[in-house]
């Protein structure tokens, strides 16, 4: 049974230990640390949750100096933060890290279809990941449903073929996630994107490349301002 942190539920690990088998051959801190970014994209760690060295090393069958590296990376890619003598901790965002993480997204992800070139393009990872929500949607899962989203994003900026934009990608919107949790119903956020997601990838199978960057902007600044309504309105509750 999960324990209490900080006035917290903290996490079943036993999930999180599947993960170790695939450790087993390369157990350096870098795949520690790409194994709870992804853990943080899906939602497992949400914001303010400590992280426990002890049940997480054992987790993930991993030496406790691995995990403390893991750590330091993913505090530099500001998912983690170490609080003094309280332990390491999934980052809480501000306001001014929303604002920042979506002038960055609007940035990479338009670029991403503005330079694609001519069609046919490549949308299997794009269907998937539309396809994934949608069924997520039907089976009331918004968990995995806002996680599917996110891999919709990851797969436009796929598009650029550039694994230094994958690798940042992967970075930026595993903040946006720790923001996601601000959302008091993740059906009412997430439901409308669906809708917008399909149209996006249709725009992109019928070669409307310039179309489809033209709602992604309308999509992203839209999806910003709802973000920021609810921070400050969680601002003003407290």
């Amino acid at each position: 049974m999960a324990g209490t942190a900080g006035g917290r539920t903290s996490p079943d690990l036993s999930e999180l230990a599947a993960d170790s088998a695939s450790l087993a051959r390369s157990g350096t801190a870098e795949r520690v640390a790409a194994v709870l970014r992804d853990r943080i994209t899906e939602g497992y760690f949400p914001p303010g949750t400590r992280l426990s060295e002890e049940s997480i090393s054992g987790a993930l069958a991993v030496s406790r100096n691995t995990l403390r590296e893991a750590f330091r990376l993913l505090s530099h890619e500001r998912l983690l933060e170490h609080r003094l003598n309280k332990g390491v901790f999934v980052r809480v965002l501000a306001v001014e890290d929303l604002v920042d993480i979506y002038r960055v997204r609007l940035l990479v992800e338009c670029a991403a279809l503005r330079t694609l070139g001519e069609p046919p393009y490549d949308l299997t990872a794009v269907e998937a990941a539309v396809s994934t929500g949608e069924q997520a949607a039907l089976a009331d899962d918004w968990p995995v449903c806002s996680t599917a989203n996110i891999r919709f994003h990851q797969a436009l900026a796929g598009l650029a073929n550039s694994p230094r934009t994958d690798e940042l990608m992967r970075n930026v919107l595993a903040e946006l996630r720790l923001a996601f949790h601000v959302m008091a119903d993740p059906r009412r956020f997430h439901e409308p994107y669906l809708t917008r997601n399909r149209e996006i990838a249709d725009r992109l199978a019928e070669g409307d490349a310039a179309g489809a960057e033209r709602m992604l902007a309308f999509y992203l600044e839209d999806s910003r301002r709802q973000l920021a309504e609810a921070y400050a309105e969680r601002l003003t509750t407290r």
